[in-house]
């Protein structure tokens, strides 16, 4: 017996209709947007660094390979012979030590104090926000009239400093004459200055704790201090981590307090009569814009572009390492 198979009864059934062109362009739009979008939202940024960070970094670099003058119109390719200049210029090393030396004595107080203060500020307190708002005044101050301010204060014979030391027993201080005391006068200027800033960030970062860790701890008969080393600083490591790069990325670069602290002397970019609190970026800076001396200027640009690398990954790894973490 045989069957016979008909196409319009026993054969397959019709293939559905496809779907229809808006559909399908919808749909492609929509995996186009799921995939494209985060790339859309970042790509402001990039675009500005290629134009504003990049090439400038880029075209430093092609200037500190030539003998490059504005005023003699000299463009003359010299390879890497001032970066062997670099490598043995006593005033460019000194001036690397000055600017290491303000750092440390900067940078170290800074943070310890601004971590202090935002301990004090996290607890219950009447009128918070305007103890809160006056740690930021002294970022919003004009830098010249806290370097003018402070350095009256550290004048070496009507300064107010000296006048305190005086009541103390304690001689006049050459302020702006001693390689070390320089270093503490500009260093007081950066922490008054930077302090309230750290302060707030960390304080923001410990409003994030849970409170039921000091609960806990409360709990336990751990002490307000045991509580503050054991359970805030630690979760505070990440912005710790933060701002401890930051602060090597400005105090490497620090360049206005010393020049306004140099103030009377014959040259700013000198950092006193001995050069004894230049730094680095006031020697980039009497080099390109004071000597004509662009290519070895940005030379120097280029060194302190991986010295800031160099420290921040340092700093990276020296914090992770204390807090325990890989």
């Amino acid at each position: 017996m045989t069957i016979e198979l008909r196409p319009g009864r026993n054969g397959p059934p019709p293939a559905p209709p496809g779907p229809a062109p808006r559909r399908v362009w919808r749909a492609r739009l929509a995996r186009l947007d799921l995939r494209g979008a985060p790339y859309a939202f970042i790509s402001p940024f990039y675009l500005v660094f290629l134009v504003f960070g990049a090439f400038p970094l880029g075209y430093t670099l092609w200037v500190s390979l030539h003998d490059w003058e504005l005023a003699s119109g000299t463009r003359r390719f010299v390879g890497l012979d001032n970066y062997d200049y670099l490598l043995t210029d006593a005033d460019f090393w000194h001036a690397t030590v000055n600017t290491l030396g303000i750092f440390v004595v900067a940078t170290v107080p800074q943070l310890l104090l601004a971590l202090l203060a935002a301990n004090a500020l996290n607890r219950r307190m009447r009128m918070p926000t305007l103890f809160r708002i006056g740690m930021v005044a002294p970022l919003v101050t004009s830098t010249a009239a806290v370097a003018i301010v402070f350095t009256q204060m550290f004048d070496k014979d009507w300064g107010m400093v000296n006048w305190a030391l005086g009541l103390a027993g304690i001689d006049p201080v050459a302020w702006t004459s001693s390689r070390g005391w320089s270093w503490v006068a500009i260093a007081t200027m950066v922490d008054w200055r930077w302090t309230g800033y750290n302060a707030l960030i960390y304080l923001a970062a410990m409003q994030a704790i849970p409170k039921d860790l000091y609960e806990a701890a409360a709990i336990d008969g751990a002490s307000r201090i045991r509580q503050f080393w054991q359970i805030t600083v630690p979760m505070l490591r990440p912005t710790i981590l933060f701002t401890v790069i930051i602060s090597t990325i400005g105090g490497l670069q620090l360049f206005t307090e010393p020049v306004l602290f140099s103030v009377g002397t014959p040259n700013k970019m000198d950092g006193g009569p001995m050069h004894q609190f230049q730094t680095i970026t006031m020697y980039m800076y009497d080099n390109a814009f004071g000597h004509d001396r662009y290519g070895y200027g940005a030379t120097v640009a280029w060194a302190l572009f991986l010295m800031i690398i160099v420290f921040s990954l340092l700093n990276f790894l020296a914090v992770r390492r204390a807090g325990g973490t890989r």
